[in-house]
């Protein structure tokens, strides 16, 4: 199988090395597609002076998810994996990629992270979402059939973070399976700082509901889930409790700290402000996005949407 490999990378170049020095040395054959931007690390220069570079797309837009699409637009695989800048390929990845598009629509294994005294490997994830069985994926870390990627148009612009979750709802909504190979692992060469879906420009959730960066990190979190949840199951009473669940559990955790004397209790109200306040949006624009693509693909911010997402393009195929 021929396929293809996407990179986006911001500000990455130390990880974006050590990514694409695995990909070479165990897959040299592969079309390797880097979308860099809008970087200010001398990134572009390092990747003019690769030579298993086949394309660079320049893009100015931070969002992740206009990256992806960016690379997904110019592969030219029959199937296409997309690599966080972090990650470097094991011995057996492209093997696994090749058994676990066989009989499915979109293939993912583990991410394996370095802790103190060893690494830790995340298992295959899937649940039950209003009837439907949803197998989520490292968006770091898939490989998807050109026919799904142009199905589902790709990527959901709209959102900065949970673009992963989202495209496993709407694989999951066309019937689209997504198979689970342990050999199709990634080591992550350096510390990253990762969204909840392999995301390098978001940073990670967690920790209490405390101060201006991370009253902006769990808005960004609450109206993406807002958002994909309304955008593909509707206005469904199951939607607004699992939000509510969601809420509540995180209000909790970020409670302790109250109760601890650690937060301040006006801080913690002002972020459970930005996270009401964000799951409203998310709701109402999920909602909008619906009514707009009302077709199984649901995705009215897709690859199609718009051509203007390279600022410059070097292929040297």
């Amino acid at each position: 199988m021929e396929f293809s490999v996407v990179v986006p990378t911001l500000n990455g170049r130390r990880q974006l090395v050590g990514c694409l020095d695995a990909l070479r040395e165990r897959l040299p054959t592969a079309e390797t597609v880097v979308v860099n931007g809008p970087s200010t690390d001398g990134t572009s220069g390092m990747l003019h002076e690769r030579p298993d570079v086949d394309v660079l797309v320049e893009i100015a837009d931070r969002n992740i998810n206009v990256a992806r699409n960016a690379g997904l637009e110019v592969a030219g695989g029959e199937a296409v994996a997309l690599l966080d800048q972090g990650h470097r390929i094991e011995d057996g990845w492209a093997g696994a990629i090749e058994r676990g598009l066989e009989g499915s629509d979109a293939v993912t294994g583990p991410t394996h992270r370095p802790i103190r005294g060893g690494v830790t490997t995340e298992a295959r994830e899937h649940r039950t979402v209003v009837g439907r069985e949803v197998t989520y994926f490292n968006g770091g870390n898939v490989a998807l059939t050109r026919e799904a990627i142009d199905e589902l148009d790709g990527f959901d612009e709209y959102l900065e973070t949970g673009g992963a979750r989202d495209l496993a709802h709407r694989l999951a909504g066309q019937e689209r399976a997504v198979s689970w190979q342990s050999g199709m692992g990634v080591r992550e060469g350096v510390e990253t700082d990762g969204g909840e879906d392999g995301d390098p420009r978001v940073v990670s959730q967690g920790g209490s509901f405390v101060g201006n960066e991370a009253h902006r990190r769990w808005g960004l979190k609450y109206r993406a889930l807002a958002y994909r949840l309304a955008k593909n199951y509707g206005p469904r009473p199951s939607v607004l409790r699992r939000l509510a669940g969601h809420s509540t559990v995180d209000g909790v955790s970020s409670a302790r700290g109250v109760l601890r004397g650690e937060v301040k209790p006006t801080a913690w109200v002002g972020g459970g402000s930005a996270v009401t306040a964000n799951t409203l949006i998310g709701l109402k624009d999920g909602l909008r996005a619906r009514a707009s693509d009302r077709t199984t693909r649901r995705n009215p911010y897709g690859i199609s949407g718009r051509r203007d997402r390279a600022v410059e393009r070097y292929d040297w195929r």
